[in-house]
């Protein structure tokens, strides 16, 4: 496997990010690097792909020039370049949950080790950030399901299922950590007072945890070519997309895609 896939984000105060767009698609042209780079005022979202070197030199000039802080990264790697393109796009959010947010009091961090610990508690209530298309290939055991099939309809589940559960432990996880990041300092807006998040998201949990220790169950999808990975971050052999609706499939779903049925 030589393709690296990094991904990453990270919030911090960028007013010129449109300035930066056509140096950062230069940059990632010249390295031969592939994925999409998100900007918004409020920071970075990314998943990209390419050689080894390639990536660890945007990685450095991203830090350098841009960003000018350390941030995190995460890493898995796949035969195939995953990406067909390049992208660097402008965004009015670097991930949209339809509120206004206050970054500066997000939840509590807990690490992959720590996270089975925390969900094995029968008064936590785990909750899943994720889009249905994505819970269906895999989740933790235990978790609350939204069923949205969008971010920005998160704050409206919150409200209604969890309004009167303002001072429970919740523990909430998403893909790599971003959208926790974002609806945790909501939820803290609005006023529930013990909220946890997946440091790393899934990603890192499936990263780090064999799975003879593991809580999840199936396979993490993720968007690219691979569709999902699973514990070791090792790309999916079963995972499919529906050629009518783009849904994901697990191997059980190939013969009828449970959302074309639904809609």
């Amino acid at each position: 496997m030589n393709v690296v896939v990094a991904t990453f984000y990270h919030f911090f105060d960028f007013p010129h990010f449109a300035e930066t767009r056509q140096a950062l698609r230069e940059e990632m042209a010249r390295l031969e690097i592939k994925g999409t780079l998100l900007l918004s005022d409020e920071g970075i979202n990314s998943t990209l792909a390419g050689s080894r070197e390639s990536v660890d030199a945007f990685l450095r000039y991203l830090q350098a020039e841009i960003v000018r802080e350390a941030f995190t990264h995460k890493e898995s790697f796949c035969e195939r370049q995953p990406f067909a393109r390049t992208k660097v796009r402008l965004k009015k959010e670097t991930i949209s949950l339809g509120e206004k947010v206050a970054m500066g009091h997000v939840g509590q961090y807990v690490s992959a080790a720590e996270w089975n610990a925390l969900i094995a508690d029968p008064e936590v209530i785990v909750l899943d950030a994720r889009n249905d298309y994505e819970v269906h290939l895999g989740t933790f055991e235990g978790a609350v399901d939204p069923r949205i099939r969008t971010f920005k309809e998160l704050p409206d589940f919150v409200r209604r299922e969890l309004g009167d559960a303002k001072q429970k432990k919740i523990a909430t996880f998403c893909t790599g950590g971003i959208r926790c990041e974002k609806l945790t300092a909501w939820m803290k807006q609005e006023g529930f007072e013990e909220v946890y998040h997946l440091e790393g998201g899934i990603l890192k949990y499936l990263e780090e945890i064999p799975q003879s220790q593991s809580a999840w169950k199936g396979e993490c999808y993720v968007f690219d070519n691979r569709i999902a990975v699973g514990h070791g971050l090792v790309p999916s052999t079963t995972a499919a997309l529906c050629s009518a609706c783009g849904y994901a499939l697990a191997p059980e779903d190939h013969a009828c895609c449970p959302h074309c049925e639904r809609d």
